[in-house]
């Protein structure tokens, strides 16, 4: 029962408040009469008149956008508000409550020397794993030719196919090879693997693959022990028509520590800035900026002069050039924004494309990613609702109670014609 008053009561509150200006304009002899005559007319409406003026009310105020927005800010209010439990416990239980905060941040400390102990970790295999991609530059870039034996693959059951199309495949490739030169290497790999990747792919302009098929290799090195922690994703070019730069690189600083501010918030390493470098450009050949030309035309004399602009221009080689965070940590809303995304590059990068390169060249890691997508969605089909879903669950939720609120207030108007409204402020 309190719980349908509280609702009511929120109601009338809120659509006082919003007549609140008209009603101070009114002189108060006039307010009087006007809540007589309201009286006399609700003392001889019964039955379906009654009915019918509810609902007349209903369907005018949820076609008022800002009662409306009003009610919707106030639920969003309650929604978001603490049950109250917490602030009911008596004082001794709240600081037993503090006390496992601290144990909270203690624990928050300790994840963070994990982390940076993964680094470390990090680094030590990184040098185990040089080798091998040091056999996969040389392969790629013709240094090297793989042996019959290296170049023995298996496919998984899923992927055989008969002999007969066996047969038919091997004799379209003989005359394929046939009809052009034996290339070197693996031509366009890593052009390949950006395209492939939609992440990379959305970086990559037309005017960009030229240059990317002169990319040999993409490396990270990682920060030596006892430095910050820090990785560095090199980029290395054969020489080109572009650039003189034999290699670019992309910093990226990290913290593996709780916040003072919000210890509760720490989740694991974040990169904190980035820093890019200087490409050098050979003449007329930087892809980052172009020339745009504008006809004006003088007011007064007629006369018509051509204006060339120089503009910067959509291009994956801008991912070395990202916004300077000020030391105040302010950024205004575009920068923040290329930030995130060129953080979620970097981590990409080092993590996905490096390592597995070969597989997303083939497209098989973009497969398996996407089986990863589809395996999660199912979970949240079927088992308990993503954080997602609970937030969608959550906002229909406060439209049903949108709705409720609206029908209880008009039949307590109705039902309850003696109640007159006031500005009294409630506070629940």
């Amino acid at each position: 029962m309190y719980f349908f008053l509280t609702l009511m009561f929120l109601s009338i509150d809120i659509w006082s408040s919003y007549n609140m200006a008209d009603i101070d304009n009114k002189e108060q002899s006039e307010l009087d009469q006007d809540l007589d005559d309201v009286e006399e007319v609700e003392e001889e409406e019964t039955g379906e008149e009654t009915k019918i003026k509810a609902r007349q009310l209903t369907v005018q105020m949820m076609q008022n956008p800002q009662i409306l927005a009003a009610l919707q800010e106030r639920l969003d209010g309650l929604v978001e508000t603490p049950t109250g439990y917490i602030e009911s416990l008596p004082r001794v239980v709240k600081r037993r409550v503090n006390a496992l905060k601290n144990l909270q941040v203690k624990c928050a400390q300790i994840e963070a020397k994990f982390y940076e102990e993964v680094h470390d970790l990090e680094r030590k295999y990184a040098v185990l794993y040089q080798p091998l991609f040091d056999k996969r530059f040389e392969i790629i870039n013709a240094i090297y030719e793989p042996t019959e034996e290296e170049c023995e693959w298996k496919p998984d059951e899923e992927d055989e196919i008969s002999e007969e199309l066996k047969e038919k495949a091997k004799i379209e490739d003989e005359k394929k090879d046939e009809e052009k030169e034996d290339p070197k290497g693996i031509p366009e790999f890593w052009l390949t693997v950006f395209k492939n990747v939609d992440l990379l792919s959305d970086m990559v302009q037309e005017h960009d693959e030229p240059i990317l098929k002169h990319l040999k290799d993409i490396k990270v090195k990682f920060s030596d022990a006892g430095q910050p922690m820090s990785f560095v994703l090199e980029f290395h070019f054969e020489p080109n028509e572009y650039f003189t730069n034999e290699v670019l690189t992309k910093t990226y600083r990290m913290r593996s520590e709780p916040d003072d501010s919000d210890p509760f918030s720490f989740d694991g390493p974040e990169i904190m800035g980035c820093t890019g470098c200087q490409i050098d450009w050979k003449k007329g050949k930087n892809v980052t900026l172009k020339t745009i030309k504008k006809k004006q035309k003088h007011k007064g004399r007629g006369t018509v002069r051509t204006v060339t602009k120089t503009v910067s221009n959509d291009s994956f080689f801008n991912f070395f050039a990202p916004p300077e965070v000020p030391e105040s940590g302010d950024l205004d809303d575009d920068a923040e924004a290329i930030l995130a995304a060129d953080f979620e590059i970097g981590h990409f990068l080092r993590e996905r494309i490096i390592p597995r390169s070969v597989l997303y060249f083939t497209g098989e890691a973009i497969e398996d990613d996407d089986d990863d997508y589809d395996e999660e969605g199912e979970e949240a089909d079927e088992g308990l609702p993503s954080a997602s879903l609970e937030r969608m669950n959550l906002h229909h939720l406060t439209s049903l109670f949108q709705v409720f609120c609206y029908c209880l207030f008009c039949l307590f108007l109705f039902l309850q014609p003696k109640i007159k409204m006031s500005n009294t402020i409630l506070v629940f």
